[in-house]
């Protein structure tokens, strides 16, 4: 059975600014994402797409996006791909942790992909690694992200 946020965006995604309605129910549930001003504009079972526009509120010091706004688009693209993925009926998840490579600077709209391989025997207390990936505007990897999400089964 697929989680509610995967319904929604079925419901959302075909309808002219769907993806981005989707995107602002998104912000609404967990505001801090807000910030960043993402688009989800994939999703489905094990995968993930959306992009964040370079703008001067995510730029650090020297005018490229910011590394947290960066950690920030990681973490949605994890939590959102997660949750439209484990079996919500038998299992439940929470983010445990993140490790990042800054591999190049990030200084244009920025594309993020998360991808979990499936299919998957979901367990009792396991760690989920989620990949995450942003690339510049000429496709260009800018960014890796490792989000440990912890999973547990409904009691």
């Amino acid at each position: 059975m697929a989680s509610s946020l995967l319904k929604t965006y079925k419901k959302f995604s075909w309808l002219p600014f769907g993806n981005w309605l989707f995107s602002k129910a998104v912000c609404k549930r967990a505001p801090y994402f807000s910030t960043i001003k993402p688009k989800i504009t994939h999703l489905s079972s094990g995968r993930i797409c959306a992009h964040m526009p370079n703008r001067k509120a995510v730029h650090n010091h020297i005018g490229t996006v910011h590394a947290i706004a960066q950690c920030n688009l990681a973490e949605l693209c994890a939590g959102v791909v997660t949750d439209a993925t484990v079996p919500v009926q038998t299992h439940r998840w929470i983010p445990k942790g993140m490790t990042v490579q800054y591999l190049k600077k990030a200084d244009s709209d920025l594309r993020a992909e998360a991808v979990i391989s499936l299919p998957h025997q979901w367990q009792d207390k396991e760690d989920l690694i989620v990949p995450v990936e942003l690339f510049n505007a000429e496709g260009v990897k800018v960014f890796h992200a490792d989000v440990t999400m912890y999973i547990t089964a409904r009691n």
